[in-house]
């Protein structure tokens, strides 16, 4: 797919500026797109695949924030980029991925100049801090048993697929929790008829 029907409210100039300066860039799934503490060089939009965001503590634990999706922008390497901070999350590939990386530097004239380059920036934080706001509201006040259904059900939406390949012990990692007590809640579901279970496929019924 043109890159451009992705982004099809861009004006033609930030379209120009685009195909000038950016660089697109192919990753393989597990690759490390963006590290904690590293000083944001691009501002990522996404062509192909799948990125997982997430942070992680000073044991390895991590906690799943969202996933980015073709058509699609990084909100956090936006601000950083704008800011000139360091990343404070990690950002993964989770499939075969395409990104354009925009360089930093081209960022406040982009802001300044391009009205469809300043409200998708705007509508990107927007979206990421809806979603956020749904992970905090489902950690603070869901039990892990009504957590894991809407994990799943929101992955579903995310990839567009009721099959969802991933292994328990991923989301004990998304979701903070042990692979005990995830394939514990999964039978549990699967007793419901919720979901069908296969070796490292679950499927939403």
């Amino acid at each position: 797919m043109n890159w451009k029907q992705l982004f099809p409210h861009f004006e033609q100039g930030l379209i120009e500026l685009i195909e000038k300066e950016a660089v697109q860039r192919s990753f393989n799934p597990g690759d490390i797109i963006m590290r904690t503490g590293q000083y944001i060089k691009s501002t990522v939009l996404v062509l192909e695949g799948r990125i997982k965001i997430y942070r992680e503590n000073h044991e390895g634990g991590e906690f799943l924030m969202y996933y980015l999706l073709p058509g699609q922008a990084c909100a956090v390497s936006m601000a950083c980029a704008l800011q000139s901070n360091t990343s404070e999350i990690m950002a993964v590939a989770e499939e075969e991925t395409e990104v354009l990386m925009i360089p930093v530097h081209l960022m406040d004239d982009m802001m300044n100049q391009y009205k469809t380059w300043y409200q998708f920036v705007i509508q990107t934080y927007r979206s990421r801090f809806d979603e956020l706001l749904s992970v905090v509201d489902n950690i603070a006040f869901r039990n892990m048993d009504e957590r894991l259904e809407f994990y799943l059900k929101r992955y579903a939406e995310k990839t567009g697929k009721k099959n969802i390949e991933i292994s328990h012990q991923q989301i004990a990692d998304d979701l903070n929790s042990s692979r005990e007590v995830i394939s514990r809640l999964l039978k549990k579901m699967e007793q419901r008829n919720l979901v069908k279970l296969n070796r490292n496929m679950i499927e939403l019924l």
